[in-house]
């Protein structure tokens, strides 16, 4: 018998969501688990690597959020749990993946749990305040569920207020927190940086670089980090600013640099491979993820690029906002501050890089955490521990 992943997001699709799903296909023990996920063009390349089978579509990701599209998905999610003898089906997305889930075990009865990452829950809780049509599915599909994953403390709180409205159950047993992780052997320190430092031009002469790794969203804070650097450089002249990714938001962060000063001291990387991403985090001195609850409904439930700097051996200064305190212990392995006061956080960098003893204890405290627990062989072994548990209940 095997595992069903329904996963709307999955490599070679960037963000965290698409690397949580990646890394169980890679991680899950060969033949154990099958994924059904929609076309991409660059899939056979992508495919190829992960010991789980891989179901392409033969629709994109739009169409899966049409109605031809999700009948189309549900018949094929039902067939592969007959022929594969599917146990449990992991729906890694509430929509439109909630449907093809709820549908296998409305035909097959296959239980199904359902992963939730933050931004995800708000947007359904817009959702079900707007539309009477858009509440029933919510409600059939999280009441389906025979379990219900949230990446952090503050997204099974989220989860619970959203159930509440919907009139569902939340007991701690159907309501699980699953941290998420990386790859302490891709994501280590001592990775040599020339190559990438050549190519993105980094120079290196002794000056620290701060590093963040993030879409350009509003949410994601990079506009309080090119606002705190006139302070931070007023205490550390030679400091310069990587930003490694890409979005809608670059053109107003340039001239906000330009406005603030700083323009020559922060340096816009567009987006960065996988590849390159463990030598870029040993390019930094800290690593800075200034997230803040955003009026688009959007937040951060967890963030894997800070335990992904962890791993590297980097001090964190985050934001106190959403899932990052999960991901951030503060005071262990960075310091967490208001998410949107660029005096506050400029202050906690000045102390990360003023204080040598400081920064050392909390990279090595921050590749510890990662080594005994941030790490996709825990993740997928709670996943594995819970589907289980449903399984045999």
């Amino acid at each position: 018998m095997s595992t069903l992943l329904l996963a709307q997001d999955f490599p070679p699709m960037g963000g965290g969501i698409a690397r949580l799903h990646g890394e169980m296909a890679r991680h899950f023990p060969r033949g154990e688990l099958v994924v059904s996920t929609p076309q991409d063009a660059d899939a056979p390349d992508v495919d190829a690597q992960f010991p789980a089978e891989v179901d392409r579509l033969p629709v994109s990701r739009g169409r899966t959020k049409t109605l031809p599209g999700l009948l189309l998905w549900s018949r094929r999610a039902t067939s592969l749990a007959r022929q594969h003898r599917v146990r449990f089906v992991h729906c890694g997305n509430v929509k439109p993946a909630g449907y093809p889930a709820r549908w296998v075990f409305e035909r097959c009865h296959v239980p199904y749990g359902i992963f939730f990452h933050g931004g995800d829950l708000l947007s359904e809780q817009h959702k079900i305040r707007q539309s009477r049509l858009k509440r029933r599915s919510a409600r059939a599909i999280f009441g389906g569920a025979a379990v219900l994953m949230a990446n952090s403390i503050w997204t099974r709180d989220l989860a619970s207020s959203v159930l509440g409205e919907l009139g569902l159950d939340c007991d701690g047993r159907r309501l699980r927190v699953v941290h998420l992780g990386t790859d302490p052997e891709r994501f280590r320190p001592g990775i040599d940086a020339s190559e990438v430092r050549r190519r993105f031009d980094l120079p290196d002469g002794g000056a620290p670089w701060l590093l963040t790794v993030a879409r350009l969203d509003p949410y994601k804070g990079v506009d309080t980090v090119i606002r705190a650097l006139p302070a931070i450089l007023e205490r550390v002249p030679g400091l310069r600013y990587a930003v490694a990714g890409s979005g809608a938001g670059r053109e107003m962060l340039e001239k906000l640099a330009h406005k603030a000063g700083v323009a020559e001291r922060v340096r816009f990387l567009g987006e960065v491979s996988d590849r390159d991403l463990p030598a870029l985090y040993n390019v930094a001195s800290v690593y800075v993820g200034a997230s803040r609850r955003a009026e688009r409904l959007d937040v951060e439930g967890f963030g894997i690029s800070l335990v992904e700097a962890s791993a590297c051996g980097l001090p964190v200064v985050a934001g106190n906002s959403g899932g990052i305190p999960d991901a951030v212990r503060d005071g262990e392995t960075g310091l967490l501050v208001a998410a949107d006061e660029p005096a506050e956080l400029a202050s906690a960098i000045c102390r990360v890089l003023t204080d040598p003893p400081l920064a050392e204890r909390l990279g090595r405290n921050g590749r510890r955490a990662v080594e005994t627990y941030y790490n996709w062989d825990r993740v997928v072994r709670d996943l594995r521990a819970i589907e289980a548990e449903v399984v045999a209940g």
